[in-house]
Formats: C-alpha cells, structure tokens, sequence
C-alpha cells in the first residue's frame, strides 16, 4: 500500500493526471466489487426468504426465538408458535435467515 501511494505522489505532474484518475476508477471498483454487491444480493435473497414465508414453517427469530408460523398477516407482521397455544406476533423484518436454514436442515450422517 505504501508503494501504491508513493507512486501516486511521485507522478508528474505534467501527465494530466490520467493516471490518477483510472486509479481513483479501479478503487471504486474494487468497492463495488467487494462491499456493494455482495451485501445488495445477500438483501435481494433476504427479501425473496421473508416474502416466501408460509404457514408451518419453523423459523428463528434475530432475536433467537424459535417457533413455528401460525399465520401469515398483510401488515408485514407474523403469528409466531413458540409453544402450543402460546403466540406472538412479530414483524417478518426480524426473521433470521441465517439461522432459519441451519435449523431445517438435516442432520448430516456420520461416516465412519
């Protein structure tokens, strides 16, 4: 990184500055490439999760509350079974994805 800034700063002046300027391009770049995009499709499979969530399935909160879905409501909001007959009604905006999948997967047999 040292290296880079150096030959930033040890550049003629007299180029123009073209140099500088693909420089400052590959930087934002290379943003993009890292931060922005990975955390737009990670929100895109997080809203695609919420939006296909329906009665039955079990679930974990952010919160680590884990339940079954009773019912599924129009104001963004969920019934929540934490044990038979005792609901809560959260909002779908708290449902961990994360979480939600490693609890439905199935159980990996041991190979020996």
């Amino acid at each position: 990184m040292l290296s880079l800034a150096f030959v930033i700063l040890s550049a003629d002046p007299k180029q123009g500055g073209t140099f500088q300027l693909i420089l400052m391009g590959a930087i934002v770049l290379v943003f993009w490439l890292f931060m922005i995009r990975p955390q737009a499709k990670k929100a895109k499979e997080q809203k695609k999760f919420i939006d296909n969530m329906q009665k039955g399935d079990k679930i974990v909160t952010i919160a680590g509350i884990h339940g079954t879905i009773n019912k599924v409501n129009e104001d963004n909001t969920i019934q929540l079974e934490v044990n038979p007959g005792s609901y809560l009604k959260i909002e779908k905006s708290s449902l961990s994805m994360e979480w939600t999948i490693a609890i439905n997967k199935p159980p990996v047999a041991d190979k020996k």
